[in-house]
């Protein structure tokens, strides 16, 4: 078992702690928290061990835990790389193209791991369709949420639709072309409402819509591609695929069937792929677990974060536009 050290108990943090604590594959050593009164209410009450320095944390584990806010990733990856531990970094990977670009060359001179927490390439959805999304050339994504406090600090981009790229990245087999778009600030000092295009250079196009000022969540993907759509609920964690094939010569009385004005006819079939429910998170931890012990690559590497945080203020940069 691995030695992990949580940085930061804050929403989050508590959750990486207690599904670290029931995790097989780690042993849960302890946590630190900046604010102290707060870290020790939280020792007293679940009875994790507190730490009163990153140092000290740091040098009793393998593993680092990075979940404390954004503008400080790049402090605490530093410093336990550094050190030459491994480091699970909650998304985004850091608040600079600079700091992960910093992050990933420390990572290779100190040999060392890392992972970043883009949590919905492990939505049990997700990883029931995505072998089947093959060469998609329109997506659309809109991600929802009812207005929280927390996240605030950071344009939308950077809290909510970093999910959206970081998924469009993953199965999008070629280099980004152009982007545009444009982001509202409603109630926060940075956009609460965006929509970006990416044109990547093999044609596809993405289309994203991100809120965190909604009246419900939603968090829905959809992929088109030849002969087939593709919808994944993230939220719902349910996903429906409707594919066409060329229609047969004598269809059957329910076969539905379309026919083009060329006179090609095709026939529509619908499936909803087994969905195997999980705990992404705990599944997220665990598999870089695997990935140090394995000495395999990480399912999300730091160069993957480091593209999705590119593109993600490559958008940012066209509100100041």
């Amino acid at each position: 078992m691995l030695k992990v050290g949580v940085l930061g108990a804050g929403h989050l943090g508590k959750i990486h702690l207690r599904l670290l604590q029931q995790s097989e594959k780690y042993e849960l050593v302890g946590f630190y928290d900046e604010n102290q009164e707060y870290a020790e209410k939280i020792s007293k009450e679940f009875g994790y061990t507190n730490f009163n320095t990153i140092a000290k944390l740091i040098h009793a584990v393998d593993v680092i835990d990075i979940v404390t806010p954004t503008l400080s990733h790049y402090k605490c990856a530093r410093t336990a790389i550094k050190s030459g531990k491994h480091v699970f970094i909650e998304k985004p990977i850091s608040n600079t193209i600079e700091e992960a670009e910093e992050i990933i060359a420390l990572a290779n001179e100190y040999n060392v791991k890392g992972q970043v927490g883009h949590v919905e390439r492990f939505n049990p959805a997700f990883i029931a369709t995505k072998n089947m999304v093959e060469n998609p050339m329109f997506i659309e994504t809109h991600r929802l949420a009812e207005f929280n406090p927390r996240g605030t600090d950071v344009p939308v981009v950077l809290d909510l639709m970093i999910h959206d790229i970081d998924v469009i990245l993953s199965v999008v087999n070629s280099k980004v072309k152009n982007i545009s778009a444009s982001g509202v600030s409603v109630i926060s000092d940075t956009p609460d409402i965006a929509n970006a295009r990416i044109e990547f250079e093999n044609g596809c196009v993405a289309n994203l819509t991100a809120s965190r000022i909604s009246m419900k969540n939603m968090r829905k993907t959809r992929f088109f591609q030849k002969d087939a759509y593709i919808s994944v609920d993230f939220l719902e964690k349910k996903c429906e695929v409707v594919k066409m094939k060329d229609a047969p010569e004598v269809p059957g009385d329910f076969d539905m069937i379309l026919q083009n004005a060329e006179g090609v006819k095709k026939q529509i079939y619908f499936s909803n792929p087994e969905v195997q429910q999980n705990n992404a998170i705990l599944d997220e931890l665990e598999t870089f677990a695997d990935a140090i012990v394995n000495n395999t690559a990480p399912i999300v590497t730091l160069d993957q974060a480091t593209e999705a945080l590119r593109v993600a203020h490559q958008i940012i940069a066209c509100f100041k536009k």
